[in-house]
């Protein structure tokens, strides 16, 4: 595959990071967006819990066709997946904060860069999501599941709003993904879950949503673990 520009947001770390190398090499311009420092591709420093973080985005891009928005970021409750996790302990800008960068963010930042998607021959939007959003997942965490639940109402209704325009729009929700972050606090009990899936495999799925023509538009994949929990 090869493609002109591609988004990647939360690409400091974590599953975002390992996007954004897996892709570095296989486009002209890759866009690394995220608060601290992305090792890979053109960091864009941008808080896109807010406007201004968005429209600084939008000012990176330009003029350039974007081949693909990424939407990589997460963030969860304190003590989120670990025993010590109490509802009526989280704090109110927990809950806040969760929402804003899981769900609003993601709707800004796919309705600021829409005029850049339309210039692609190609476009698509992934969305990653969690096994955490799927319905019946024995999760406790509220704040988390109502943010990870809302990307999949978005997806459904971006297919329907820009379908016409053949704009591919997919949430992938994976259970624990085996980042060196996952792996260490699996290793160490620190988080719950079970077995987590190959790094590879979730970058496996992206390529194959990204290569699709655009007579096709695949909205959701779950991607449990074989030997995890709660799928």
């Amino acid at each position: 595959m090869s493609f002109r520009t591609i988004l990647v947001a939360g690409a400091s770390r974590g599953i975002g990071l390992a996007v954004a190398e897996h892709l570095m090499n296989q486009c002209d311009r890759l866009l690394a967006v995220s608060r601290t420092v992305a090792p890979a591709g053109e960091w864009v420093e941008a808080d896109l819990s807010d406007l201004a973080g968005i429209e600084t985005v939008v000012n990176a891009i330009g003029d350039d066709a974007l081949d693909a928005l990424l939407y990589m970021g997460g963030t969860w409750e304190t003590h989120a997946f670990t025993p010590q996790y109490r509802f009526e302990a989280c704090s109110d800008e927990d809950i806040v904060r969760v929402i804003a960068v899981n769900l609003v963010a993601p709707i800004r930042l796919v309705k600021a860069l829409l005029p850049a998607l339309r210039l692609s021959d190609n476009p698509k939007i992934i969305f990653m999501g969690a096994l955490s959003g799927r319905d019946n997942f024995p999760g406790r965490e509220v704040a988390n599941s109502a943010s990870k639940f809302g990307p999949r109402g978005v997806v459904h209704s971006l297919r329907e709003e820009l379908r016409s325009q053949q704009i591919g729009v997919t949430v992938i929700n994976p259970g624990n993904v085996g980042t060196p972050e996952v792996l260490a606090d699996l290793a160490a009990a620190n988080l719950m879950g079970g077995e987590a899936i190959p790094l590879n495999d979730l970058l496996s799925i992206i390529d194959c949503v990204l290569s699709l023509s655009r007579a096709t538009c695949i909205k959701e994949i779950d991607l449990p673990a074989m030997l995890g929990e709660g799928a």
